[in-house]
């Protein structure tokens, strides 16, 4: 089923550290998509190719966070289910030299770096609606050279997918016209449970190294174990702490491989996430402040969803050790990512 779900003004007022408000100028329609295949169902918003809510049969409880009105899309997300790109994460300086020519990009981080793309990233556009179906939706972007100071005209495809074994799929292609940089991803926040509180959600990632990160969370090219330090999830744990941490998973793009589980004691609910990626960046929301009441009917604090985010290797163009996120004209970038949800008990009373 498709519907509008509002008007998206194009032009952008001051945002809050390239998180929030977003507003003015052209307006263009927003579509709400409703896609279900078996126990799962979702509404996907063409304004950042956003995930709006995620629903499983016999759990009274969204499992991502949302808000019910565009206005607050667009006023208070911080990348609420949106596509970020066409780099996620962060670059240092908002710059990067491709074959011998610097670029600099949007400074919307701490006014001297680039999160996300940028202020006017792909987690603040409004896609276009391509192919769609019962189990399915396909969502495109084309984003011009010079965009937040990228080069290359480049065309983008989301295709969100309901898979027979109750997954949520994320396929995302992207071709250039020139070199460029592309590093997409998908930022919900996950939410098994209603406790509104993820700490007491458990975890377990399978990945040896991560990337430690200086106090403006960059990554500072230091690849490290991950024995005996407080960012070892390689057994399945309750998450307790605050983290925004890049997990190494493999040195370059790979085959859809299992790399992390993500489970509620209360719930009995767990979700299993696969991706081509090699890296996984784990944010606790530790630093979310919606005012407004989200999908649950309250407001959204720290801690009240978790992102699990597969992507390349945050910072790269500042350290050519890590893997590359350069695009190139003759290639055509693919990532592959599937979040399958599934009930291992029954739920515990308070859930």
């Amino acid at each position: 089923m498709i519907s509008q779900f509002g008007k998206f003004l194009n032009k952008s007022h001051s945002p809050v550290d390239g998180a929030r408000g977003r507003g003015g100028g052209d307006q263009s329609e927003v579509l709400a998509i409703e896609i279900k295949r078996g126990g799962l169902r979702a509404k996907i918003l063409t304004w950042g190719a956003t995930l709006a809510d995620l629903r499983l049969d016999g759990h009274d409880h969204p499992l991502v966070l949302g808000f019910r009105e565009f206005e607050h899309y667009r006023d208070y997300a911080a990348h609420h289910g949106a596509i970020a790109g066409r780099v996620i994460n962060r670059i240092a300086g908002a710059k990067a030299t491709i074959d011998g020519t610097q670029y600099h990009f949007d400074t919307n981080h701490l006014t001297k770096h680039t999160l996300h793309g940028g202020a006017m990233g792909f987690g603040w556009r409004n896609w276009q609606l391509g192919d769609y179906g019962d189990d399915f939706v396909e969502l495109i972007l084309d984003d011009p050279d010079g965009s937040m100071g990228f080069p290359g005209n480049l065309t983008v495809t989301c295709r969100y997918s309901i898979t027979e074994d109750c997954a949520f799929a994320v396929d995302l292609g992207a071709k250039t016209d020139a070199p460029t940089l592309v590093n997409l991803g998908h930022h919900s926040y996950f939410c098994l449970d209603d406790r509104r509180d993820i700490r007491t959600h458990e975890l377990s990632i399978d990945a040896d190294f991560y990337l430690p990160a200086d106090t403006d969370d960059f990554a500072t090219g230091e690849i490290v174990a991950l024995a005996g330090s407080a960012f070892d999830f390689r057994q399945h744990r309750a998450i307790k702490d605050s983290f925004d941490t890049n997990f190494c998973l493999a040195e370059q793009r790979r085959i859809p491989t299992k790399i992390a589980r993500l489970s509620s004691p209360f719930s009995g609910i767990a979700m299993d996430i696969t991706t081509t990626e090699p890296g996984l960046q784990l944010y606790t929301a530790h630093k979310l402040d919606a005012p407004i009441a989200g999908l649950s009917g309250a407001a959204d604090r720290a801690f009240a969803g978790v992102c699990l985010e597969p992507q390349m290797w945050p910072n790269a163009p500042a350290h050519p050790a890590f893997p590359s996120i350069e695009l190139r004209p003759e290639d055509q970038y693919h990532q592959h990512s599937k979040f399958t949800f599934s009930r291992y008990h029954e739920p515990q009373f308070g859930d």
